[in-house]
């Protein structure tokens, strides 16, 4: 099984004395992992860091065993945000989210391009919101739908929330979740609430259910919203 395609690194531990096994998520082969020999010199360590997008040359015996991955950096992501905690914590948190929700080995364009597309914009003053509909649109991906812009409400206003029940949970949505619109003004308690909602969503119809422990960055990042 040789390849080679353009990917996000999303994990990496330490396999043996200079080697990494990494998971990606490629944009044809969905997500992957597979050894980095000499992953832990400082010329490859350097760049190995989590949501560098990378180019990545495999070779495997066969599908049924872990392969071997050359790695090139195409573009650094993390280092752009070092500096800034909650940046970093939503990369961290989405690449842990990504590595355990999505399918080995079953490409999902719809997620990567989205996905890309949130890393690009991370630098905007509204990335947190782009962040939460990226979210929401993940679970969507992964089959399950919460179908908010069905439920109808009058006179809603963007900066409030309703209770909504879905399925058999009732939740807090914010409005603008519903309404599909960023709002104008920032608000802590309106991304709180909003963080609170997908998790939710994500551990009642994901984790819980298959016995999935929540990613801990993920928390992290809610906790800069209180």
């Amino acid at each position: 099984m040789i390849w080679e395609d353009e990917c996000y690194l999303l994990s990496k531990r330490k396999f043996r004395e200079n080697a990494n096994i990494i998971n990606i998520f490629t944009q044809k082969k969905g997500r992957v992992d597979g050894i980095v020999y000499g992953g832990n010199s400082r010329k490859i360590r350097n760049y190995l860091q989590i949501s560098n997008k990378l180019f990545v040359s495999h070779n495997a015996k066969s599908e049924n065993k872990i392969g071997y991955l050359k790695t090139e950096l195409i573009k650094p992501v993390s280092p752009l945000y070092f500096n800034d905690k909650e940046r970093t914590s939503a990369l961290i948190s989405i690449c842990s989210l990504l590595n355990v929700l999505l399918p080995e080995s079953q490409p999902n364009k719809n997620i990567y391009n989205s996905f890309e597309k949130l890393i690009v914009s991370l630098n905007l003053e509204n990335w947190i919101y782009l962040y939460i509909f990226f979210e929401l649109n993940l679970i969507k991906e992964l089959g399950y739908d919460t179908n908010l812009s069905q439920n109808k409400f009058e006179n809603i206003n963007i900066n409030d929330f309703n209770k909504i029940k879905i399925d058999s949970y009732i939740y807090e949505v914010p409005n603008f979740l519903i309404l599909k619109k960023i709002p104008d003004k920032f608000s802590n308690t309106l991304i709180k609430k909003s963080l609170n909602f997908t998790r939710y969503v994500m551990q009642n119809k994901f984790f819980m259910p298959n016995n999935i422990i929540f990613p801990k960055s993920r928390v992290i990042l809610e906790n800069y919203f209180n």
